[in-house]
């Protein structure tokens, strides 16, 4: 029988017993309808994974005990941002859970010029809170310890401010370099990757990026949907210089 793995805010220590929070609860009692004596891993995003049992499972609140420690380390030795355009729906959502099983980093939603979604302060709120949990549920599945960093929507400019990696690229169809120019280089220790929204970059956010020495960069002769470019150039990335 599957062992779930089962993400908390909470602090874990070896060999205790506590009352997990009310959302983890919901799902050992109410999804998987497990109950008392069923074995499960627990895991808060510091890096390691604790085999627990559930003591007791009332209709709210399963009351774990926690056993063994290990330390599992499943992140890339390569560093990724992803800071794509925000799209509509299904389509955000479904990068966010794939980079998330690729290994990426971090994660910044952007607000650009051509994102044919446009949200209100409540609405950005509640997409990010969707979001971290599609992240939660995605590092359960493929067995990540560590949450990749989901970061607030924000303005291009503002995200220009910082500076995000080693290596920055902007994915745009009509560059004309390619990554196969970049296959021989000596492996960056972290790379940033900007992708549009369904509408694609303005030249005026192009030309910001470019100043801010990010890379125009084709992923080949086809142009590809807001939701395959991330995924193909982070693929790609992994293969080169991280752990795929």
């Amino acid at each position: 029988m599957r062992v779930p793995r089962i993400y908390t805010s909470q602090a874990l220590t070896e060999h205790s017993e506590f009352a997990l929070e009310q959302g983890p609860s919901h799902h050992l009692i109410k999804v998987l309808r497990m109950g008392s004596g069923r074995e499960l891993i627990l895991f808060n995003g510091e890096g390691y994974e604790y085999r627990a049992t559930i003591v007791k499972a009332d209709k709210k609140i399963a009351t774990v005990a926690t056993t063994a420690a290990h330390h599992r380390d499943s992140e890339s030795p390569l560093k990724t941002t992803l800071a794509i355009g925000i799209s509509r729906g299904d389509r955000m959502e479904w990068v966010i859970q794939k980079a998330t099983e690729l290994g990426v980093t971090e994660i910044v939603p952007l607000l650009m010029e051509r994102s044919e979604v446009k949200l209100t302060q409540e609405r950005q709120e509640k997409k990010h809170a969707s979001w971290q949990q599609l992240i939660i549920a995605a590092c359960e599945q493929c067995q990540r310890n560590r949450l990749p960093k989901l970061q607030n929507p924000t303005r291009l400019s503002e995200f220009l401010q910082r500076t995000p990696a080693e290596r920055n690229f902007v994915l745009h169809h009509r560059s004309d370099n390619p990554l196969e120019n970049h296959t021989k280089l000596t492996r960056p220790d972290s790379v940033c990757i900007v992708v549009g929204p369904e509408g694609g970059i303005s030249d005026d956010e192009l030309t910001q990026l470019k100043n801010n020495d990010f890379e125009a960069l084709c992923l080949g002769p086809r142009v590809m949907r807001t939701e395959t470019a991330p995924i193909s150039a982070l693929s790609i990335l992994q293969y080169l210089w991280g752990d795929l």
